[in-house]
């Protein structure tokens, strides 16, 4: 009895797509930590940077990318802290 209620509550719940890293479908292999406009996609509105979870990168371009905003804050491109 058990089996047929599980089988249900599959079906039921929607299939979520894998999230692609954008960075690989462009052929980025190096980050630009001067694109601030790029890199603000990838901050939320307290100044912290989004998880791998969140925008879907892959683990290699994620710690390009952590270090292209931490350079691109440490000569004022990007905020620390948002307003």
């Amino acid at each position: 009895m058990q089996g047929n209620v599980n089988s249900q509550r599959r079906q039921q719940q929607p299939r979520r797509r894998k999230k692609i890293c954008a960075f690989c479908v462009d052929g980025v292999h190096t980050i630009d930590y001067k694109q601030s406009d790029m890199l603000g996609r990838y901050v939320n509105e307290f100044g912290r940077i989004k998880p791998r979870r969140q925008t879907g990168t892959c683990a290699k371009h994620q710690r390009g990318l952590a270090v292209a905003i931490k350079r691109a804050r440490h000569i004022a491109l990007l905020p620390f802290v948002a307003e």
